[in-house]
């Protein structure tokens, strides 16, 4: 298998689970069990992993356009004006990725020896699979008291973010699936926590992003180039489809679906490393 074909792959896992609430994470250890780059440096396959998620990112940028730029037009040949609740937005999203942007910058490669592993992250998938199949059995009996991003409060905002720092400091949580369980908790209807983990995704994976690719530099070889641009071109489709799936799914479902897959993955990722590989 070239590793074109192995960086679509990897692209079309990256762009379903990054936001289905199942763990990016999960899935490409998993993976990389089975498909290796083979032309590529280990240090690129560091760099790839972190940096096809900036495709994604353009993916919520096309979806959400409307509801996340703030710059509007009168009418034609008329005068730009700001949408102060856009504005406002995204000051609410810089304080929820505050949590996440000042832990993980310092102590980012602490976490990633300590707890980036087969055994951590299947805890921690099985873990958080257990938490969304409580939270919806809870949330049966609650009506939600947060309907539209306009709703959300700075309270809010943060709260979202302490739970995208337990994401940032054990791999296998899914920052989706963290913040998400977070909304729930303090009263966000499922359709809100969603757009809100978009939103909030874009400086946080954008950051990622250009801070992993700094560190690795732009020497890359054409091989590499190609190999990074085929993951990124797959990553960005798939989630325009993902994105959109996840959204209509949950207007008329729960989260529970997702709370099992998480528990099955994290036992599948158990068995393999510790029963099979051993």
């Amino acid at each position: 298998m070239s590793d074109i074909i192995k960086a679509i792959v990897f692209g079309i896992i990256q762009g379903i689970t990054e936001w289905l609430p199942i763990s990016s994470t999960g899935h490409m250890i998993l993976v990389e069990e089975f498909i290796k780059f083979t032309n590529t440096s280990e240090s690129f396959w560091e760099m790839f992993l972190v940096v096809i998620q900036f495709a994604s990112i353009l993916a919520v940028v096309i979806l959400f356009w409307s509801k996340i730029f703030p710059f509007g037009k009168k009418e034609e040949g008329g005068a730009f004006y700001v949408k102060t609740d856009i504005i406002s937005l995204w000051i609410k999203v810089l304080v929820a990725c505050l949590p996440a942007a000042i832990i993980g910058f310092l102590f980012d490669e602490l976490f990633e020896r300590l707890f980036y592993n087969s055994l951590s992250v299947s805890i921690v998938l099985i873990l958080f699979g257990i938490a969304f199949i409580v939270i919806e059995n809870w949330n049966k009996t609650r009506n939600p008291k947060i309907n539209s991003l306009a709703e959300i409060t700075y309270y809010t905002a943060i709260i979202i973010g302490v739970f995208q720092l337990i994401a940032a400091i054990f791999p296998g949580t899914s920052r989706s699936g963290a913040t998400i369980i977070g909304a729930l908790l303090i009263g966000v209807s499922r359709t809100i926590a969603a757009e809100f983990t978009f939103v909030l995704a874009i400086p946080v994976m954008a950051g990622a992003s250009l801070l992993k690719l700094l560190r690795f530099g732009f020497s890359f070889t054409g091989t590499e180039a190609a190999v990074l641009l085929a993951g990124m071109v797959t990553a960005f489709v798939i989630s325009i489809f993902a994105i959109r799936f996840l959204l209509n799914y949950i207007r008329k479902n729960d989260f529970k679906i997702f709370g099992y897959y998480r528990i099955g993955l994290g036992l599948a990722v158990l068995c393999y490393f510790f029963l099979i590989k051993g």
